[in-house]
Parts: C-alpha cells; structure tokens; sequence
C-alpha cells in the first residue's frame, strides 16, 4: 500500500505537467538537460578537456547518475514498462546514460561519449506543452501535404542540375577542373544553392556568363520550396479553424486509472502516464 501511494505520487510529479509539482520537476529537468549539454559542448574543447579532466568527469557523472534515477523511476512507476523503455524518448534516455558507462567496460569508450549530444533530444520531453502541440500537428501535416509536390520539383532541379553540369562539362572541359560529368553536376548543384565552395571554378568568358545565369536561377528557385509549405500550413490552418469552429472541449479521461485530465489535448494521462484513447 505504501509503495502504491509513493507511484501514484511520484506519477503526478513526473508525468503531471498541469500540476505544480509536475512542472517544476520538468523546469528542473530541463536546466540540468541544459547544463549537462553545456559540459559535453565544453569538454570537446581539447585545452579545456586536458585542464579540467577529473573535474569534468566529476560533472559527468553527477549528470549520469541523475539521468540514471530519472530512467529507472520512469520504468517503475510505469503501468507497462517494456512499453516506455522500447518508446523512442525511452531509447534516448538509455542512450543519454550508457555512453559513460561504456566508458568503463571498454578501451577506448571515451569515443562513445560523443553520443551524449542525444541529451538534447530530451529536451522535447519538456517542450511537449498544450501550446505548442496543435502547432505542431499543423506543420508535420503540411510537410506531409507538401511532399509530393517537392518530390516534383526535386526532380525538375536534378534534371536541370544536370543538363547545365553537362554543358560547363563541354564548355570548360578537364583542362579548368571540370574533369567529368559528375563534378560538373556537382558543380551545377553547388553553384544553384548560391553556396559556392570555391573548389572549381569557370575560367573562360562563356563559362562566367552560364555560372551567372544559374546563379541568377538559384536566387529564384529557393523560394519555390517555402512557398509550398507556406500554402499548405495556412490551408491546414484554415481546415483546423473550420474543425474545430463548433467543436466542444470534452475532458479526457484515463481508461486505466480513470483520472480526469485538466489538459484538453492531453495525449497521455497526466496520473498514470497512459496514452489516452
């Protein structure tokens, strides 16, 4: 009985996010997320790794230990563990820890601890809020909208990509670094994205006159891509107004626990952490 009452109680605090405890759990989780990305960032620092060396690793494992906590509460107070553990935030919580235990059993481990940087995906874990959730939806359906009609265009650019790399490949030839058709494309799609490396360049009059004009066609195109997600976030922002303009807020609840949620758009159960049906 006493074991049940202290998950019911750590559930509220570590899924609660409309509680007050809920979310000064969370406000506390995401400093140390933070902070703990702040020392992976500095520890890359070679002087400052080299001076610092046992203090970091100190730090570092301070931060495993917290994280380490945090995981294994999650799987206990968790109604179906296997459930949270094989979750993609639950792969991201186990690999934000096992880099520095791996340290430990393997020569060389050091390297794994460039997995750390995974820390920051955690992050969205905190970033989940009502607010930002319809948001959200709104752009991942119009990315989807979106995709057959960049595909299209895509396809266009490979095309033109291709027969403008093929003409500088005719026109400069081997003798000014334009040694084949596939460095020429290469040269064609760089030049296109107005990023220009510098690692080949046209040397003759009609070459400098083609690279302007795809350069002058690059300025053009980049637009065409922000212009299809743009059409379709306000078309799904129309038809999410439209849906939801006589719609009225029904409280979920929880079919496990049976708790109601303060959340209207809650996916999981701010109680128990189920997802809600």
């Amino acid at each position: 009985m006493i074991i049940r009452s202290i998950k019911d109680k750590l559930r509220i605090v570590i899924f609660g996010t409309n509680t007050k405890a809920g979310r000064r759990f969370d406000l506390i989780l995401l400093w140390v997320i933070l902070l703990s990305i702040i020392v992976v960032i500095i520890e890359s620092v070679a002087s400052i790794h080299s001076a610092y060396e046992k203090e970091l690793m100190i730090v570092e494992w301070a931060f495993t230990i917290v994280f380490s906590i945090e995981y294994i509460l999650r799987i206990w107070i968790s109604n179906k563990p296997s459930k949270y553990i094989f979750s993609f935030m639950g792969v991201i919580d186990l690999l934000s820890i096992l880099p520095t235990f791996l340290s430990l059993l393997f020569v060389g481990g050091q390297y794994f601890m460039v997995v750390r940087g995974l820390r920051l995906l955690r992050i969205f874990r905190i970033l989940k809020m009502v607010n930002y959730l319809k948001e959200i939806r709104v752009l991942l359906n119009s990315l989807k909208n979106s995709l057959p009609k960049i595909g299209i265009f895509m396809l266009f650019i490979l095309i033109l990509v291709t027969i403008l790399g093929s003409l500088m490949y005719v026109i400069e030839g081997n003798e000014n670094g334009f040694k084949d058709i596939p460095n020429s494309i290469y040269w064609a799609i760089v030049t296109l994205a107005t990023v220009g490396y510098g690692d080949i360049t046209p040397i003759t009059p009609l070459g400098k006159i083609l690279a302007s004009v795809i350069i002058l066609i690059g300025y053009g195109i980049i637009a065409v891509p922000t212009g299809i997600i743009t059409s379709e976030i306000i078309k799904e922002g129309r038809k999410d107004a439209e849906e939801h303009k006589d719609e009225v807020l029904v409280q979920p609840k929880c079919t496990s626990c049976g708790f109601l949620q303060v959340d209207m758009e809650a996916k999981f159960c701010s109680r128990c952490g189920e997802e809600l049906v």
